[in-house]
């Protein structure tokens, strides 16, 4: 290589250095899921970048991104029901950046809003929610308590961040506390089904009693039946005949009416001489 030539060489390769650089800082792009924040010399504009590529003033601006994807994120909170037992809640707080809100959030709040904003409204709503249930009921009513917390979060949030939903996880409770409901729980299904036994005996002893009462009056109505009409009486004996030879059982004597057939059983007929 000529020496001469050096210098040029190198400026060449300088030069292709610098506008890599620039068109390096000059660019942008913007991923899905995410909105861009521009910042130039500390100052945010107004409206965000949407998904995409673009230009931007090399070295002075910055493109900052923030995610509008849905996030869940845990929160503990320590409650107090109204018998003031204390009762700590597991959460899953599933929650967004409105696309409208992405340049307000960044201006409010340093890196994600959750910590600062979500979780304290979340926490407070619980706990004005518990207040008024006792530990035994905020145990039975936990999708109540879930709706309730979810409505008096978002009000308190307002529509810089959305609120989509609020998992309860777990409810732990003091040892003893939870062996007394438990106790309590057990003691009413006894209960109950002590209840539903005697129910059912006195259910059973009624039917008895009815079909009792149906029976004496059937036999009253057969022995009325047959006072009034004694033919009645050889008529079922008829019905009733094996076919084998009769027993005649005379009439009484002060009755001129004549003697009854009743049959004689399993007794074989007479063999004829």
């Amino acid at each position: 290589m000529n020496p001469s030539s050096l210098p040029k060489v190198i400026g060449v390769g300088v030069l292709v250095f610098v506008l890599v650089i620039l068109s390096a800082t000059s660019t942008y792009v913007v991923g899905p899921g995410t909105r861009g924040i521009k910042v130039t010399l500390g100052k945010t504009a107004d409206q965000f970048l949407p998904e995409g590529f673009g230009f931007k003033s090399p070295f002075i601006t910055s493109i900052v991104p923030v995610s509008i994807r849905q996030k869940t994120q845990a929160v503990r909170a320590e409650c107090f029901s109204s018998d003031l037992q204390q009762v700590i809640l597991d959460l899953r707080v599933l929650y967004r950046v409105p696309e409208q809100a992405v340049v307000e959030i960044y201006k409010q709040f340093s890196g994600d809003p959750f910590d600062s904003l979500i979780a304290p409204r979340v926490q407070e709503a619980l706990k004005e929610v518990t207040a008024l249930l006792t530990a035994e009921q905020i145990v039975k009513s936990r999708e109540e308590i879930k709706q309730k917390a979810l409505s008096a979060a978002r009000l308190k949030i307002g529509e810089l961040l959305k609120v989509e939903d609020i998992v309860i996880r777990n409810i732990d409770l003091s040892k003893e506390l939870e062996r007394a409901i438990e106790a309590k729980m057990v003691a009413e299904q006894q209960a109950a089904q002590a209840r539903f036994t005697q129910v059912q005996t006195q259910v059973e002893a009624e039917t008895a009693v009815i079909s009792a009462r149906g029976e004496a009056e059937a036999i009253k109505v057969r022995g009325d039946a047959l006072k009034l009409n004694p033919a009645f009486l050889r008529l079922k004996l008829v019905e009733r005949w094996n076919g084998k030879s009769p027993l005649v059982v005379p009439a009484q004597a002060n009755n001129t009416g004549a003697g009854l057939l009743l049959p004689l059983g399993s007794a074989e007929s007479p063999t004829p001489p």
